[in-house]
This record gives structure tokens, sequence and C-alpha cells, in this order.
């Protein structure tokens, strides 16, 4: 089943058992994708809607702002808001894949390193591309490109 028919019988549970908060959240997702969706139309991108990859990219990003905002409402002491915040991020995470776990990334690190060929930082970015074509949604970029310049730095 695509994420789109995931998402969509997921609203639709949501609105039958009228559990608010996840029908909220799940409004929010299909609001981003199809946000995705318009822009694609307006551009000279030969797919007129988002891959499910472009889908797992979508929910990495809210996963990823989410997080942001909870540990500035925790900083700031609203707490609830915070609450809220996580309990959004528990949804979208149903719908993402199981993450690498850091023994995981490290050898797929290794791998992409190998396949590409890199011997230096220059080809940090061909690495970047392999992995991200193969782990986009299970693997935290941010952690990944310090890892790429350890080895090849």
């Amino acid at each position: 089943m695509d994420m789109r028919s995931r998402l969509s019988e997921a609203l639709k549970t949501a609105m039958k058992e009228k559990d608010a908060a996840r029908l909220s959240t799940l409004r929010l997702i299909n609001a981003a994708i199809k946000d995705r969706d318009i822009a694609l139309r307006g551009s000279d991108v030969e797919a007129s809607e988002v891959s499910d990859d472009d889908i797992l990219g979508i929910l990495g990003k809210m996963v990823k702002q989410r997080q942001e905002s909870a540990r500035a409402y925790e900083e700031g002491g609203r707490l609830e808001l915070a609450e809220k915040e996580l309990a959004e991020i528990k949804v979208i995470e149903e719908f993402l894949p199981k993450p690498l776990s850091e023994r995981e990334a490290e050898a797929a690190i290794e791998t992409a390193i190998a396949e590409v060929g890199a011997t230096s930082i220059r080809d940090m970015g061909k690495v970047m591309a392999v992995l991200k074509g193969r782990f986009t949604g299970r693997m935290d970029f941010g952690k990944v490109g310090p890892a790429i310049k350890a080895r090849l730095g």
C-alpha cells in the first residue's frame, strides 16, 4: 500500500474514532503533501504528484520541526505545548520506516563510500546522494554528514 493510501486510511479511521489529536496531525500531513503537489505542478518537473520517497522526506522534516518546537517549549516552561508536539511526532513516526541503528548507519556509510570510491571530502556529496536515495526517512542526515567527514577528512 502506498503512503497516500496509508495516510488516507488512517485519516478515515481517526474520523470514525473521533480521535481529534490524531486527526489534526494527519490533516497537517495531508496539507504538507498537497502543498508539495501544488509546487510540483508549477515547476518543470514531469511528475504531477509527490512520490513515496518525497512523502518520507516531508514526514522526516515534520518530525524534526516538532522536535525543535518541543525543545523550545520545554526551555520556555510551556510543557503542555511540548507534550502536544511530542504526541504529533508519535503519529507522524507511525508512517516512517524503522530508523537504522547506529551500527547499521555506520555500515551503510562504509558501503556507500566504497561504492562511490570516495577518497576525499570532495566526494561527500556523492556519498550523501547514495545514502539519501536508499535511506530517506531512516537516517538522520544531520548526524551522517559529520560521520562521513570524519571518515573522508
